[in-house]
């Protein structure tokens, strides 16, 4: 997955590449949970994206968690419309790979959702996790209402503090609106699932994350 380059920057919009008219679709269910990956989702629904490395390994890090009832890779915060893998992984998009999760709110909240995404992976490497480098392996949270981007902010800042109470650096964790998803072609849903043995280069800080810290009312 990793493709390597030495400090690497996020592509301008104005040089990111061109894209297409035409989305890849899913053509299949969740080979998990067996859902439609595609909208509309079951109403009340949560709907969140979370960038966290390489998105096989942090796609089943949520489809694991009880009240999930989908989840999808594909790309998202940048420029270019409906791109491939290559295109993303060329860092001329400007876009991360994401997994979009939809949840049930009567089973798992989105503070516990925050809570798996801060220790899934280490926050604080820039444009990267740990081998793989590059720009579309940056740490994010893409938010879809307002409470999300409270509650988002709260759990980046108190997630923060205790990161450097181990003696890590700031998080540089990307918190933006959510633009357009794009999906990821079908050989990349559910792909450790397809492939147990794949490789996953997704690993915590071992730092815990209460959701008491961030989500008082």
């Amino acid at each position: 997955m990793g493709w390597f380059k030495a400090d690497p920057k996020l592509v301008e919009q104005g040089e990111a590449l061109a894209g297409r008219a035409t989305p890849i679709v899913p053509s299949r269910p969740h080979l998990v949970l067996g859902t439609s990956m595609l909208p509309p989702y079951p109403e009340n629904s949560i709907v969140a994206s979370f960038a966290m490395g390489c998105f096989w390994g942090a796609e089943r890090r949520f489809w694991q968690l009880e009240g999930v009832r989908v989840t999808a890779v594909g790309y998202q915060g940048g420029f270019t419309p409906n791109p491939t893998y290559e295109e993303v992984c060329s860092g001329r998009t400007g876009h991360a790979e994401v997994v979009l999760v939809v949840a049930d709110p009567l089973q798992i909240t989105y503070a516990e959702l925050l809570q798996s995404f801060f220790e899934g992976h280490d926050p604080t490497q820039g444009m990267r996790q740990g081998n793989d480098v590059g720009t579309q392996y940056r740490s994010a949270i893409y938010t879809t209402t307002e409470e999300q981007a409270e509650l988002a902010a709260r759990a980046l800042e108190a997630f923060g503090a205790q990161l450097a109470a181990k003696g890590y650096g700031a998080p540089t964790t990307e918190l933006a609106p959510a633009g357009a998803f794009y999906f990821a072609e079908d050989y990349h849903q559910q792909y450790l699932e397809a492939n147990p043995n794949g490789y996953c280069g997704l690993g915590g800080t071992g730092v815990s994350c209460p959701v008491g810290l961030f989500a008082a009312s």
